[in-house]
C-alpha cells in the first residue's frame, strides 16, 4: 500500500498562488480514489485549519509540527535541519513534496519532488539574492538527491534537463489537475453591481502581480484603446495573489487616468472567478514565462476565447488553441489580436487536465517509485 508524508508546510492559504490550486486539486483526487492508501501531510500551525477537512477521510493524516509558514525563513531552517528526523521520528521514510523544496541531505529518508519552473533562473533580475541562491540550491538537491522529479509541463522537463543534466528516466511530466465547477457561480447581476460591467463587455486575466506576468502591457493596451477610442471593450479586470508589483501596478493607472478602466480585484472566490471568465470578451494572458498556466485553460472550460503569449509552455498547455501574440510587449500587436481572435475552444482536448486522470498518474508513479513496500508507522500519536 502506499504510504507516504507529503509536505504542505510551504503552503501558505491565499499567498501562494497557482501551486496551492493544484495541489488541493491532487488532495481533492486522492479522495476520490478507491485505491488504498495512506497519506501524512505534514502541516504547520497556521495552514493545519486550511487542511484539516482532509483528515475526514480515514487514509488521510496529519502530522503537525511546529513551523510557521509565514515565517518563510524558519521553516527552510526547520526542514534543511530538522524534517528527516521528524519524519523517522514518525516512522516515515519516504516523503513527496509538491514542490521543489527540501532537506540539506536525505538522512534516511525518500524524496520525490515536483519543480514548477525555474523562474529564478530565466528571470534572477525579478527575485533577491537570497532567494536565487535558495532555489538554485534546492533544484541541484532534487536533481541529484531526490530518487525523483515530477515536471508540470514537457517544456519544463526540457529546461530542467538542459540546466542539470537530469537523465531523461528519472524526470516525469504531469500536467497540473484543473477542476472547475461550472454550477459554482456568482450571478452577472452581483457581479456587474459590484464592478460596473457588462457582460462581453470587459476583458479578464488572473496572475500574481509580479513583473514577469507582464500585467504593464495590459495596462498600456487599455490606455490606447481608451485613447483611441477603439471599438474594443475600455474595461480590463485583473485577479490574482498580490505580489511587489502592485504599488507599481496602481501607480500606473493612477497616472494614466485609468482608474475607471482597469480594476485590480486582489483575491477572488472560485463563484467570483468562474463568473468573471464566463462573462467576458476574452480572457487575456500576457505572461512572458510559465510552467504550466492553468488560467488559460480554465477560461476555455468557460467557452471563454484566450488570447495569450507564445512563450515557454503556454502553447503546450493551451495546445494551440488560444490566440497568441508573438510580441508580448507590443501592445499595438494585442490589440490587433483582439480586434480579430478566433475561437478553437471546440478543438480542445480537456481530458488532458482531468483531475482523476492525472491523480491516477500521481498515484501510480508514487506507487511504482516507493514499490518496495511500505514503511512501519509508528508513535502514532506524536
Amino acid at each position: 500500500m502506499l504510504t507516504i508524508a507529503i509536505d504542505l508546510l510551504w503552503l501558505r492559504p491565499r499567498k501562494v498562488g497557482g501551486t496551492e490550486f493544484y495541489i488541493r486539486n491532487l488532495l481533492d483526487g486522492f479522495l476520490q480514489l478507491k485505491e488504498p492508501f495512506c497519506l501524512y501531510l505534514l502541516v504547520s500551525r497556521d495552514n493545519k485549519e486550511s487542511l484539516a477537512h482532509y483528515a475526514s477521510d480515514a487514509r488521510i493524516r496529519l502530522l503537525e509540527t511546529k513551523v510557521v509558514s509565514a515565517n518563510i525563513g524558519g521553516r527552510i531552517l526547520w526542514q534543511f535541519f530538522c524534517q528527516n528526523r521528524f519524519l523517522r521520528r514518525a516512522g516515515i521514510r519516504k516523503c513527496f513534496i509538491p514542490v521543489y523544496c527540501r532537506p540539506l541531505w536525505n538522512g534516511g529518508i525518500t524524496y520525490v519532488n515536483v519543480i514548477h519552473d525555474l523562474q529564478a533562473a530565466h528571470y534572477p533580475e525579478y527575485h533577491p539574492f537570497h532567494e536565487i541562491a535558495y532555489s538554485k540550491l534546492c533544484w541541484y538537491l532534487d536533481a541529484h538527491l531526490s530518487k525523483h522529479i515530477v515536471a508540470i509541463s514537457d517544456w519544463v522537463r526540457k529546461d530542467i534537463m538542459d540546466k542539470y543534466h537530469v537523465k531523461p528516466d528519472k524526470i516525469t511530466t504531469i500536467y497540473n489537475p484543473i477542476t472547475v465547477n461550472r454550477e459554482e457561480m456568482l450571478s452577472f447581476a452581483k457581479l456587474s453591481e459590484k464592478y460596473r460591467i457588462q457582460e462581453k463587455e470587459y476583458y479578464y486575466t488572473v496572475a500574481q502581480l509580479i513583473p514577469h506576468k507582464n500585467l504593464d502591457t495590459l495596462i498600456d493596451v487599455m490606455d490606447r484603446i481608451k485613447q483611441r477610442e477603439i471599438n474594443l471593450p475600455h474595461r480590463l479586470l485583473i485577479s490574482g495573489v498580490n505580489g511587489e508589483s502592485r504599488r507599481k501596478l496602481e501607480a500606473q493607472i493612477r497616472s494614466r487616468g485609468l482608474e475607471q478602466e482597469v480594476c485590480l480585484t486582489g483575491f477572488v472566490e472560485n463563484d467570483e472567478r468562474n463568473a468573471l471568465y464566463r462573462y467576458s470578451r476574452a480572457f487575456l494572458f500576457p505572461s512572458v514565462f510559465e510552467g504550466f498556466g492553468m488560467p488559460p485553460v480554465e477560461a476555455m472550460l468557460f467557452g471563454t476565447v484566450v488570447i495569450a503569449t507564445d512563450r515557454t509552455c503556454i502553447p503546450e498547455v493551451t495546445q494551440g488553441k488560444a490566440n497568441y501574440v508573438q510580441d508580448p510587449y507590443d501592445a499595438e500587436e494585442w490589440i490587433r489580436v483582439m480586434l480579430h481572435p478566433v475561437n478553437r475552444i471546440d478543438e480542445m482536448d480537456f481530458d488532458e487536465y482531468d483531475q482523476m486522470r492525472l491523480t491516477r498518474k500521481y498515484y501510480q508513479l508514487l506507487t511504482d517509485l516507493f514499490e518496495e513496500g511500505s514503511d512501519r508507522l509508528v508513535n502514532e500519536n506524536g
